[in-house]
């Protein structure tokens, strides 16, 4: 068993996935780094001086023994945006890369060694 699971986990898809999902999590740091460092504080001040992160609605109110119950709207504000700069970025990556995989595609391929003695070789019976 241990030796199929060494199978598995070596083939090259599960290591590219792993490869992904690592590079993956950290642009999504980067990216909502950018996000709440660099794009809602503009957005905030555009806004009047809004902190888009401390946007929230009280459901209950604070107490003594309990913290009030909030939904925290600018939080999911900031999740979507950085959602929509993930995605896009994705999708113009991939873009590129089906230009790329189109233009290598597109590259006609010469023939080896051997296809074109073999050619040759039908070639020269056909005449013979």
């Amino acid at each position: 068993m241990l030796k199929e699971f060494k199978q598995f986990a070596m083939k090259g898809n599960v290591v590219d996935l792993a490869v992904g999902v690592i590079i993956g999590t950290a642009f999504g740091k980067i990216v909502s780094s950018f996000v709440s460092d660099i794009v809602m504080p503009p957005l905030g001040v555009l806004t009047g001086g809004v902190d888009f992160s401390q946007l929230a609605w009280t459901l209950k109110a604070a107490t003594k023994t309990a913290p009030a119950v909030t939904m925290n709207y600018g939080m999911f504000i900031n999740a979507v945006v950085d959602f929509l700069i993930i995605s896009f970025s994705i999708f113009i990556v991939i873009k590129q890369l089906d230009k790329f995989k189109k233009k290598e595609e597109a590259k006609p391929t010469e023939p080896t060694k051997e296809v074109k003695l073999l050619t040759e070789i039908r070639d020269l019976l056909k005449k013979g």
